[in-house]
């Protein structure tokens, strides 16, 4: 039987009032251009290979993109960048993303976030990214053969570390967020973590993230995961 990464409880989680209050009126007011449009308006669950050796952790749900679609990056601009990257480092069977029936796969990669429900502004509180920590857990459990996780941005990073936390002496001051940055975690046995900048419009219209830049740490993931 296969590993179910979008159980009930996690379809119907309110742990955070402000975010279930907020998913919901996105979806209702909705964008003039999806009017017509059904949206998803829930927790978001992670999707990708369950075989997979590289996680791709992001922020959280955007709001007339993942809340919309109910995939993780699907119908937005950060998936504009991120698939067509993916595609170009085989990790993914075709370059454009626009709802859950669109045949997308990923091969040897698992998307999920920090968060599972889009926040306002587009900014969870810390504590809404800790309650979230189960459902990160969740997943590492359904995903046996991770070799490293690929943190999109600072609070991904930290989301990670706050994770390992929990039952390590994980000093977080000792990893500091830098793009490109590769933690192993010296002899603690854990899953080693690579940061690269988010794949957010912001970062990529501005060109403080290029293809290049993301295509080479996206190589980086792909030799930890072969080492």
């Amino acid at each position: 039987m296969s590993y179910d990464f979008f159980p009930k409880s996690l379809a119907t989680c309110r742990t955070c009032p402000r975010l279930a209050d907020w998913r919901e009126e996105v979806a209702v007011k909705k964008r003039r251009a999806y009017q017509d449009l059904e949206y998803w308006g829930k927790p978001v669950p992670g999707f990708g290979d369950p075989n997979a050796r590289i996680l791709l952790l992001g922020l959280a749900p955007g709001a007339h993109g993942s809340n919309r679609t109910g995939r993780m990056f699907t119908g937005d601009a950060s998936g504009d960048f991120l698939f067509p990257a993916l595609h170009r480092a085989g990790l993914a069977n075709q370059p454009v993303a626009t709802d859950r029936d669109d045949g997308m796969e990923l091969n040897d990669m698992f998307i999920t976030a920090a968060a599972r429900c889009v926040p306002p502004g587009n900014k969870p509180l810390r504590e809404e990214v800790l309650n979230c920590q189960p459902w990160l857990g969740y997943d590492f459990a359904g995903l046996p053969k991770l070799k490293v996780i690929l943190a999109l941005g600072s609070i991904a990073h930290d989301s990670y570390l706050e994770y390992l936390k929990k039952d390590m002496k994980v000093i977080k001051a000792k990893y500091k967020f830098s793009h490109g940055a590769h933690h192993s975690f010296d002899s603690l046995n854990v899953i080693p973590m690579l940061d690269t900048y988010h794949v957010s419009f912001q970062n990529t219209n501005t060109g403080r993230l290029t293809q290049e830049m993301f295509d080479k740490v996206l190589e980086q993931a792909k030799a930890i995961a072969n080492s």
